[in-house]
């Protein structure tokens, strides 16, 4: 069993980008420029966004964050984002989902402007990335196909099991591995919480992504012995043991599962900085574009 190292991947990929900024700047250039528009006091959502800023200051980035309450109207949220979309200083941004329940989440996804929409959520993206030509690719599975590219983890003829169906994670996951490429070439079967048989489905993968959003879902007799897992899923519970009152779990039952694997993700660790790599990525890719 071999731990995928998703922080330390993560850093290589930052230094990466630190040294494309470096050389932008010494040429004369303007460092890129990531926006985070954060509505609300989501411990989650105001955690992430905290790391993000983090990251676009270790690799040099420009980086603004746009804060509003939970009670702001959907109208005001949605002229920010015409007003960062006619913003030449802004190579991209985000709005941090989710978003209280009165503001609608698609309409905020369609409103953000396709060349500046690093998350990869807006529909010509999404399609661009369905259809394989050049597009910003969400972070998460942008994220772990990086991470399965860096461990030189064999994908081609392998049976993939994408256990969820979200638009953020399962879905396009499933695409890419799929599609032609390295990594990818994979056989796919999308799962999910009403898939019968769901045991033996996925118990038959050689390469398991699970991103279903339920703690400890994943138990031993769910994994084919030698197989590659990767868990997505965190989930805050309480613990008192803690300082910050929670700890994060996973869709893995992480400690029943390892010895049966090849690689294994942990449950924090991984995945999260390889999505936030992926997002200076795109950021770094959508100022490359303007220029």
């Amino acid at each position: 069993m071999k731990i995928l190292d998703g922080k330390s991947c993560s850093e290589q990929i930052r230094q990466e980008i630190k040294q494309q900024v470096t050389d932008i700047t010494a040429a004369g250039g303007r460092p890129p420029h990531l926006v985070a528009v954060l509505v609300g006091h989501d411990g989650a959502s105001e955690n992430y966004v905290a790391m993000k800023v983090k990251d676009c200051e270790q690799v040099d980035f420009d980086s603004t964050t746009v804060r509003y309450e939970d009670d702001v109207s959907e109208a005001k949220l949605l002229e920010k984002i015409a007003e960062l979309n006619a913003d030449d200083s802004i190579d991209g941004f985000i709005v941090q989902l989710p978003v209280p329940k009165h503001i609608d989440e698609n309409k905020v996804i369609l409103a953000i402007d396709a060349s500046k929409d690093v998350d990869g959520f807006c529909p010509e993206n999404v399609g661009n990335m369905m259809l394989g030509l050049p597009t910003f690719i969400s972070a998460t599975p942008n994220g772990i196909m990086e991470l399965l590219r860096r461990y030189n983890i064999e994908t081609e003829g392998k049976n993939c099991v994408v256990l969820g169906r979200s638009n953020i994670v399962g879905t396009p996951m499933a695409m890419l591995m799929s599609r032609k490429g390295n990594p990818g070439n994979a056989t796919v079967t999308i799962a999910h919480s009403r898939t019968r048989n769901l045991k033996e489905v996925c118990s038959n993968a050689d390469i398991l992504i699970v991103a279903i959003g339920k703690t400890k879902f994943v138990t031993a007799d769910m994994v084919k012995q030698g197989a590659v897992v990767i868990d997505v899923g965190q989930t805050r519970v309480p613990d008192d043991s803690r300082k910050s009152g929670f700890r994060n779990v996973g869709d893995v039952d992480f400690e029943n599962v390892k010895d049966k694997c090849s690689f294994i993700t942990t449950t924090t660790g991984c995945v999260g900085p390889m999505t936030r790599a992926s997002l200076l990525q795109n950021t770094l890719k959508a100022y490359q574009r303007r220029q």
